[in-house]
């Protein structure tokens, strides 16, 4: 086959020299990439037009497994600010492990999921995409996406990351040992201040408050304890789930 490796990014250039790759040397198909980027991809249409051949691919990253197969109701979808849930949940069945989707459920269930298990699972939720490719397929969110907040939440991600990365095994187990010259270490060690370390630390703990109340209530199975929800309770986790771990270390 002759495939021709399209910019989406570049608009109606795109369109032009699809039409002149095609008459000069009669391609098969088309590949486009960049459809992760600032564009929604409205070239991909027009160059289908112009050539009169498939989209074959389409890409949504820099690597290989960011290759995927085109679908026009999906791509059609985004355009629109419609979203796309089925390559998301296509995406996310790819990279969950079905195994360690039950460890993780089992320790939730148990209140006993620490910094490395939330470590792994931003690992794991980066294998699916960045936050705007994964919320931008999300039917609602698509086209309300504010790209400047979005960069803040990726670096907040990897200040976290690096952080968790600088705890030693134990400190992942037992966050509570960590005391200040064990704060300091961290805050060398990942790059980052110590107020920062002392904030995600701070985040952590609220989350895990808030996964104790959902396990009483039955949410990962087994049965709900009375009374769980007292006044307030529901806005504390809500605040829980806000701040955790989007919100910037202050």
């Amino acid at each position: 086959e002759i495939l021709l490796v399209v910019d989406a990014m570049v608009g109606q250039d795109a369109v032009n020299m699809a039409h002149s790759f095609n008459e000069a040397i009669e391609i098969s198909g088309v590949i486009m990439t960049k459809m992760d980027g600032d564009t929604r991809g409205g070239a991909t249409l027009s160059v289908k037009e112009v050539t009169g051949k498939p989209i074959k691919l389409i890409g949504a990253g820099e690597k290989l497994d960011a290759l995927e197969a085109f679908h026009p109701e999906r791509v059609a979808g985004r355009i629109l600010g419609m979203g796309d849930v089925v390559s998301l949940v296509e995406k996310a069945q790819e990279v969950v492990d079905e195994d360690e989707a039950k460890r993780l459920e089992e320790k939730l269930r148990s209140n006993s999921f620490t910094l490395e298990d939330f470590l792994n699972q931003m690992r794991q939720i980066k294998k699916i995409g960045s936050l705007e490719q994964i919320i931008g397929m999300i039917p609602g969110l698509g086209g309300k996406l504010d790209r400047d907040a979005l960069a803040a939440g990726e670096n907040q991600l990897k200040v976290i990351e690096a952080i968790i990365q600088s705890m030693t095994p134990e400190e992942r187990r037992k966050p509570e040992i960590i005391n200040a010259s064990r704060r300091r270490r961290i805050a060398k060690g990942s790059g980052n201040t110590i107020q920062e370390v002392a904030q995600i630390l701070k985040q952590f703990g609220e989350m895990q408050k808030m996964i104790k109340k959902l396990s009483g209530a039955g949410m990962f199975g087994g049965k709900p304890k009375k009374s769980l929800f007292r006044k307030g309770q529901m806005a504390a986790m809500q605040n829980a789930m806000k701040n955790f771990p989007m919100q910037p270390p202050r």
